[in-house]
């Protein structure tokens, strides 16, 4: 099996792809910048046991990452657990993605990853969104081609920012209120921070849209696409596995025969 691992700043992504690109383990953990590759190594090997595999069953590894401080921490360790190498989505593997923004290599790795994902499995022109920490929105033209996008505030950010900023608003949960319109002080917070998000998403999808003068296929990824979709009046299609399926393909693109 191929292990495929994605390192965000928030949460690291582990997938297991078979070898008929099935996606048959995917497990969530937080990022921990102090922890040492034997403590990641203890995590992976916990999470395979939990799910019922084997630490023996990987054949071979590859990883994106947008946090470089972690990124030879975890390297080092799916080497130690795994004893393979692991392959790393950058410069100088080939993705098969035209990247045509005014400088290429400042494209995140999910970015990229995902949208190699996005045009191998459904039609463009494109409009990807992916939400961690920060919700990111990709575009795809009808040509393939990676066009640009937005940075947006993550929902978890802004909501830290409001309660760090204020006096009486406490910590809150992130599920969504029985109606939008709050009748105390946690349901209007919860109300008011996803029903904005997936406003936010809606609005940007329409304008984009507009700019590229023809409807896009729109997909969304990431932590709190689960919970926000849902809301949103647009129809997109969700795929947690969007960046296990990039990785993969990465991958086959790039092993040596």
């Amino acid at each position: 099996m191929l292990l495929a691992v994605d390192i965000g700043n928030t949460n690291i992504v582990f997938g297991c792809v078979n070898d008929m690109d099935e996606v048959v383990l995917f497990e969530r953990i937080s990022t921990n910048h102090y922890a040492t590759a034997a403590e990641y190594a203890s995590l992976i090997k916990g999470i395979f046991e939990m799910n019922g595999f084997s630490t023996g069953e990987i054949d071979d590894a590859i990883m994106s990452s947008v946090v470089p401080s972690v990124t030879n921490t975890v390297k080092e360790a799916i080497k130690k657990l795994f004893h393979t190498e692991v392959m790393i989505a950058g410069p100088g593997v080939k993705t098969g993605l035209n990247i045509l923004i005014d400088n290429p290599a400042q494209l995140g790795s999910d970015q990229a990853v995902d949208a190699v994902a996005a045009i191998n499995q459904y039609p463009v022109p494109q409009i990807i969104i992916d939400m961690g920490t920060a919700t990111t929105v990709s575009v795809v033209n009808k040509n393939k081609s990676y066009i640009g996008g937005l940075i947006i505030t993550g929902m978890a950010v802004a909501t830290d920012a409001l309660i760090a900023r204020t006096a009486q608003l406490p910590k809150i949960n992130f599920e969504a209120p029985e109606h939008i319109i709050g009748t105390n002080t946690i349901d209007c917070m919860k109300s008011g921070m996803l029903y904005s998000t997936a406003c936010s998403l809606d609005g940007i999808i329409e304008r984009i849209e507009e700019e590229l003068g023809e409807k896009c296929t729109v997909i969304a990824t990431g932590g709190l696409s689960e919970l926000i979709v849902p809301l949103c009046k647009r129809e997109i299609i969700l795929d947690s596995d969007l960046l296990i399926k990039g990785l993969t393909i990465i991958y086959r693109k790039n092993k040596k025969k």
